[in-house]
């Protein structure tokens, strides 16, 4: 089985506006394991880059201004995908790029039923927790240290460590892991089903009687220098 783990980097959040992408990477995987195989990319923009966006990913426009422009790695970037699953972070985000990059230069878009969101796997499996990538990465003791900065290619290979956590871990072979989470979510999903059918019952009183105070009180009374008395 032969998926892809990529990342991008972006000039914004929103392709829409015109925003950009400037940087992808992506990790060759079969079976759950990294081949070796990579691709990396920057790309000129053709615009400018806002200070908030540089401070995530540290690439300037004076860094990009001599690289490729997407339509001149874009054959050689589809080949790689070939017609593999697409994993990534928020992939809603990636493959939006992407695709915007795509019809930019004419070409067909990747359709969604690739994508593979690990966020989405994240929150069914630690529900409630961060699932951000630093997170992920603390919570099955992936080394980020490097990490200082967004980086495509780093970041599509720490994803490649937690999507085999996700689905399974060093068990991926016999697949023991990932059948041990689906039974579990399915059986959390039993559980709240019937919790939700059953009749609703009016809460019992729980206060007591007066003959149980009475009750209580004079075995109190029987109690020699009780320390509640001091």
């Amino acid at each position: 089985m032969r998926e892809i783990v990529f990342d991008t980097e972006t000039t914004g959040l929103d392709p829409a506006s015109g925003d950009r992408m400037v940087e992808i990477g992506c990790i060759e995987m079969i079976n759950r394991v990294p081949s070796g195989a990579s691709f990396h990319a920057y790309f000129n923009p053709e615009r400018d880059m806002p200070a908030a966006a540089e401070a995530v990913h540290g690439l300037s426009i004076s860094f990009l201004s001599d690289k490729p422009r997407f339509a001149e790695r874009a054959e050689e970037l589809m080949e790689f995908l070939g017609d593999a699953p697409l994993v990534a972070h928020n992939a809603g985000f990636d493959f939006g790029f992407l695709n915007s990059e795509l019809e930019r230069i004419g070409m067909a878009r990747v359709d969604s039923d690739r994508m593979i969101d690990t966020v989405a796997i994240a929150r069914k499996r630690h529900p409630g927790a961060k699932v951000s990538l630093d997170a992920l990465c603390t919570r099955y003791g992936i080394d980020r240290s490097h990490r200082v900065k967004h980086g495509a290619l780093l970041d599509a290979e720490l994803l490649a460590q937690v999507y085999v956590e996700l689905t399974g871990g060093r068990q991926i072979g016999l697949e023991l892991a990932a059948e041990t989470a689906v039974v579990e979510v399915e059986v959390s999903r039993s559980i709240a089903a019937s919790a939700a059918l059953r009749p609703r019952r009016e809460p019992r009183p729980h206060a007591p009687s007066e003959e149980e105070l009475a009750r209580h009180k004079a075995f109190v009374d029987r109690i020699d220098s009780p320390l509640w008395s001091n």
